[in-house]
């Protein structure tokens, strides 16, 4: 009896995966498994919204697993360790995955591929399960990646796109793999109160439902904060419940300026994949150095905090960052404004704000949160990084009425219209009987600041 592995990671789906599907096709019984790697913990990964959002999505796997005759097996340990030992107990043969483009990742494969080579099992990893368009696919001439957003699109769009796989029929598992529980998201604690449901489930259904009703204004309403037509599914994406490819092939079947727009926000993460697959020290280190000498000391930290808890004196901040903390989530018009009020109009190193992101956010990826605040500080592929977006008329635009203000900052529920977002242009009593700071800087004064320490002044 042949038997193959199928490592999970962030693939956590039943269709369109090409490492269960070759496994299937490759072996006559199959152990889908998952470790749940105590060395993700010490890297600072284990965040409570994402640990939940994990749990569903377990649980939800393995219920697909379980429809098609199959389970997933759940083990607890150093996953190259607890690999080997269930390829020996099953005698496997082989051990199929995804590709992965970290540093952490890429370290977890080699040592994968060295364990299981001592004991003559075949590793295969599998390009394109993660992304649509494999890193290193496609590349400028010369070059290891493209570092310009504009002409990898293109050459990513021109790309072939592979036709997604359908589920497997059935798959057996050797009785002899023990697993053990899956832990349910109710074990964990710290979580947001609006946390999204997790699972493959609730993915495909969020994005069948998403196609159906709501892509068509997508192009013309994805930056509308308060009408919130983005697809939401950056979660699921992160966790593989969703295959990217997929993804982009019902987009494109759809068809429309709506589902280019969203197709090309698809295309932005598989950029970032490539750029930190091929420099992963820009997880921690700039990309493009700029000699900043951000802020330190009491009144950074203080100016900091204020960011983090959403009392900056900036309502649409203030809003973005308690949506943050109350769904894990927050739009991507909000995590623009917070990203560069933090790294520009207060001056404080982007790093401080990808470690708070990545403290919540359920969709807190490596690769887009920190190259997504690399650009908006102005230390990554950004073509102008000297911008900085200006809260109020980035609020004027994308929040016209103040509904999103109103909804996350219920403080200033009672002003109407576009007046909640100065809120310090009142006087007297009125301003008294708000419960809402004062800014906690001068957007001029932030602004010159920013320019003096760039040298753009």
């Amino acid at each position: 009896m042949t038997v193959s592995v199928v490592l999970y990671t962030s693939d956590l789906r039943v269709h369109d995966h090409p490492p269960l599907r070759a496994a299937v096709e490759g072996a006559q019984e199959v152990v889908p498994l998952f470790v749940r790697d105590p060395a993700v913990d010490r890297a600072g990964f284990a965040a409570p919204n994402r640990l939940a959002f994990l749990a569903d999505c377990l649980a939800d796997l393995d219920r697909g697993l379980r429809d098609r005759g199959g389970r997933l097996v759940v083990r607890e340990g150093d996953t190259v360790s607890e690999v080997r030992a269930l390829v020996r107990q099953t005698d496997a043969d082989e051990v199929h995955m995804a590709a992965g483009v970290t540093a952490f990742a890429r370290a977890r494969e080699v040592r994968l591929r060295e364990a299981l080579e001592e004991d003559g099992c075949r590793l295969y990893v599998h390009d394109g399960v993660v992304t649509v368009v494999p890193p290193g696919d496609v590349l400028p001439h010369g070059r290891d990646h493209f570092a310009v957003f504009t002409p990898y699109r293109k050459r990513w769009s021109a790309e072939p796109l592979r036709t997604p796989l359908p589920a497997p029929g059935a798959l057996r598992v050797p009785s002899g793999a023990r697993s053990e529980r899956i832990p349910p998201r109710s074990t964990v604690a710290g979580v947001s109160p609006g946390l999204a449901v997790g699972g493959e489930s609730e993915g495909r259904k969020l994005l069948g439902s998403w196609l159906a009703e709501q892509v068509d204004t997508y192009e013309e309403r994805h930056d509308d904060l308060a009408g919130d037509v983005t697809s939401r599914l950056s979660p699921h994406l992160h966790f593989g419940t969703v295959s990217a490819a997929e993804a982009v092939h019902r987009a494109r079947r759809r068809g429309g300026a709506g589902a280019d727009a969203f197709v090309r926000q698809v295309c932005w993460r598989d950029f970032h994949h490539q750029v930190l697959a091929a420099r992963p020290e820009a997880a921690h280190t700039d990309y493009r150095p700029r000699q900043d000498r951000w802020r330190r000391g009491a009144e950074a930290e203080e100016d900091l905090a204020a960011w983090r808890e959403g009392r900056t004196g900036y309502p649409v901040v203030d809003a973005a960052m308690r949506q943050l903390a109350h769904e894990g989530w927050m739009h991507n018009r909000g995590r623009l404004i917070t990203a560069s009020f933090l790294a520009k109009t207060l001056y404080i190193d982007w790093r401080e704000g990808a470690r708070h992101f990545l403290s919540l956010l359920v969709d807190g990826d490596v690769a887009n949160n920190q190259l997504n605040w690399q650009w908006a500080a102005g230390t990554g592929t950004d073509t102008r990084p000297q911008r900085v977006l200006n809260p109020v008329r980035q609020a004027r635009r994308y929040d016209p009425d103040g509904s999103y203000v109103r909804r996350w900052v219920p403080e200033l529920a009672a002003l109407d219209g576009p007046a909640v977002h100065e809120p310090w242009r009142l006087t007297g009593s009125v301003r008294a009987s708000f419960d809402y700071p004062d800014p906690v800087v001068e957007l001029s004064e932030g602004l010159t600041r920013f320019r003096q320490a760039r040298g753009t002044a």
